[in-house]
């Protein structure tokens, strides 16, 4: 029997990179497994096929975390379409980077919408569904606790942000049953910060390993925190970064 078998998830943020990988991971599981995506349809509705090849269930939903409104929807679609939910996971997230005098009302605004309300947003709408058992993960980032170069102000608020999230769900849904943790990835290879770009060597000689993560690295965390192995971890900020902030 897969640990998650009977389990239904919902990933935001899963057309690609980590949030594909742990979308993909805990349908190996044994969850069956809806996941957001803003625009890239194609890219959703392929790991929605590799899911169901392999003899899982899945299902994409257009939502864009920006929109409020839409986050809690999908939420309440994937208990239509899925019948429950047991596990959420906020992987939906932007990035905007620059000099904090340079930056935009608009920038700001935006980044805030994505990273830190749409995570409330779901986290809210999925309390009310989640029973003995329930698990919140939220993907920040190890730029909340540590910030080896200027630029990312406003990037790095939003992914600590998380951390207070986390801790305050944890005491309060924890009487239900209900575990809520945070896993900050390192330099991890996707396409918004590829393992050969140009600031990638830069990122390696700065972490204890040496290397970049992969997404795989990134989703096996989060299938720990959400199988039978997470039941007494909640409240955590777990870094998953190649000892960048060692």
């Amino acid at each position: 029997m897969a640990p998650l078998d009977g389990k239904v998830a919902l990933v935001t943020g899963a057309s690609r990179g980590i949030g594909a990988a742990i979308a993909t991971r805990l349908a190996e599981d044994g969850a069956a497994v809806a996941l957001t995506y803003r625009a890239g349809k194609e890219l959703a509705d392929a790991v929605v096929e590799r899911i169901t090849s392999a003899g899982g269930r899945a299902v994409a939903i257009q939502a864009d975390n920006a929109d409020q409104d839409a986050v809690a929807e999908a939420v309440e679609r994937t208990v239509r379409e899925l019948g429950r939910l047991d596990i959420l996971v906020n992987s939906a997230g932007i990035i905007s980077v620059g000099p904090i005098e340079q930056l935009t009302a608009r920038q700001r605004d935006e980044i805030i919408a994505v990273n830190v309300t749409a995570a409330f947003t779901a986290a809210q709408a999925a309390s009310r569904h989640l029973g003995e058992g329930g698990r919140i993960i939220s993907i920040g980032s190890n730029l909340a606790q540590r910030v080896p170069s200027p630029g990312m102000t406003l990037y790095s608020m939003t992914k600590s942000a998380l951390d207070g999230l986390t801790k305050a769900l944890a005491r309060e849904l924890g009487p239900r049953g209900i575990t809520a943790n945070v896993v900050h990835p390192g330099s991890t290879d996707t396409d918004m910060n590829p393992a050969d770009g140009p600031s990638a060597d830069a990122q390696r000689a700065i972490s204890a390993l040496g290397r970049y993560g992969t997404t795989e690295d990134i989703a096996a965390t989060v299938a720990h925190l959400a199988g039978p192995g997470g039941r007494s971890i909640t409240g955590a900020s777990l870094l998953v970064d190649s000892g960048t902030n060692a």
